[in-house]
Order: C-alpha cells, then structure tokens, then sequence
C-alpha cells in the first residue's frame, strides 16, 4: 500500500485498485478503515478506485497531536494526497461522514475538483436539518421487514433523544437493505474499522461553519452528484435532495430500495449511476 507525508509529517497511506480514471474516495465512519470501501460493488471496471486511509485509521500513521482529528483540519490531508498522485484536478467520491470532509475540500479548494460525488451524505458541514419524521418516514417503508417492531420502537427512542445503551444497536437494520450474514458482518466489523478517539474530535468545535460553506458551494460550478438511498434513515432522500440544491450544478438521485450503503444493498443499480456521472 502506497503512503505519503501529510503537511504535519504524519505518514498517510491509500490504496489504488481498478482500471480507469482515478477517482478519490474519503470514506465515512467517521474515521474508519477505507477498506469497507471495498470496489464499490465493481466500480473498478469503470475507475481506478484510490481509497485513503484518513489519519489514525488503517494503514495510517496516528498522529502527534489528537487536534488533527477535526474534520476542516483533514482538508490539508485531501490536498497533500492530490499532490502525491499528480492530479491537476481529482474526482471526488464520499461517502456518509466523508461528505462532511469532502465539501470542506471543494469549498477551499473548488478549483482542484473535476467532479463530486457524496453518497448517502453526512450533512454536519453544511447544517442541514434532519427531523425525528424524516428518518421515521424512511424506517415505516421496511414494515414488513421481521425485525420492524423493536427496531423501529428503538429508532424512536434515538430521535426522542432517549436513547438506551442498547438502542444503538437494534436500529443496525436499517442501516442495509437486507438485514442478512453479509450486513451483519459489515456491521460487525465497523467496531475494529473505527477510531472512536479520531470519532469524537472528527465534529468538535471549531471543524464546522456551515453558513461560510454554503456559501462557497452556492459558487462552486463543477458536476455534483448527490445519491441517496431510498430507505436510508441516515440521509433520506428529501434531505439529499436539500443538499443538492447547494450546488448550482448538481444533480439528486434516489436509489430504489436501498439505505445507506448502495453499493452493497444494489451494486447492478449504483455502479450504472456512477459510471455514467463519471463519463
């Protein structure tokens, strides 16, 4: 796996997969392991995936000082790994927490962006609201699931602000459109994947001015994709579409039947949309 020097000095790896232009990938968490990335559901037939490993997660270096963490402060790690590949201008791909770091990037750096693409968005950066009924409305169309009842009962609990310890984990289904061994295995490993000290700086105060970025994006002219899954109670789609409206030049599309991980939930419907917003 390749690294490279952050501008802190912090070793920093990513790793390059695939055939076709490069594209980026930030992954969400925040702050987890690139690898559940994986290919995208096969998007590397159509791109060369390069996945980095944020500070502190994967094959990277932990860094000297835990303030580093902050999200705005990741921006620098994004432009260093530009710089490292050679790239004038880098396709953007992010997915759920990465958003967040990823219009951080375009605000600051609009020129060195080609294309952006946030997948089932994170919206702490730009300050969107996310109701109790945005996400209940999304978890009412799994009612015929098995698992419904005490799922949802839970996932009300967590948007009353009343969450108990164990609620956390009763929503998981929701979470993928097949609550079967693949999705529990995935969010099984999510608990060896994350940094939770990385986590809990990632958002802390200061990382955030959501005014001063929407700001910037209402400028930022190039292509944007913003995809949400049609169930997901993370970012349900009327709030994508919100999102979408930032950009002067973006586009909102709503995978049927998926949550928050498209790729995995239908990869013969997610990698036709990225392929072509790519192309």
């Amino acid at each position: 796996m390749p690294t490279f020097s952050a501008s802190d000095g912090t070793r920093l790896a990513y790793q390059v997969s695939g055939d076709g232009p490069p594209l980026v990938c930030l992954p969400g968490g925040p702050m987890q392991d690139s690898v559940y990335l994986g290919d995208l559901g096969g998007l590397t037939a159509h791109r060369t995936l390069i996945r980095l490993d944020l500070r502190g997660t994967g094959r990277s270096a932990t860094p000297g000082d835990p303030a580093s963490y902050r999200c705005d402060r990741l921006v620098d790690d994004v432009e260093a790994l530009r710089e490292e590949l050679g790239l004038d201008r880098a396709d953007l791909l992010a997915h759920s927490a990465g958003a967040n770091l990823a219009v951080l990037y375009a605000a600051r750096h609009p020129d060195r962006v080609a294309r952006l693409a946030l997948i089932t968005p994170s919206v702490y950066a730009v300050g969107i609201e996310i109701t109790a009924e945005d996400r209940l409305s999304s978890a009412r169309l799994r009612r015929d699931e098995p698992w419904f009842a005490p799922a949802y009962a839970a996932l009300e609990a967590i948007t009353a602000g009343r969450a108990g310890p164990d609620d956390w984990q009763a929503v998981a289904p929701f979470w993928f459109a097949r609550w079967d061994d693949e999705a529990k295995a995935v969010r099984e490993a999510e608990e060896k994947q994350r940094n939770d000290e990385a986590a809990a700086v990632y958002a802390s105060e200061g990382a955030f001015d959501p005014a001063a970025t929407r700001a910037a994006l209402a400028a930022f002219a190039a292509p944007v994709l913003v995809l949400a899954g049609e169930v997901d109670v993370a970012a349900p789609p009327r709030v994508a579409a919100e999102y979408a409206g930032l950009f002067p030049n973006a586009e909102s599309v709503v995978q049927p039947g998926a949550a928050h991980f498209p790729w995995l939930d239908d990869a013969g419907r997610f990698v036709p949309v990225m392929s072509a917003f790519s192309a």
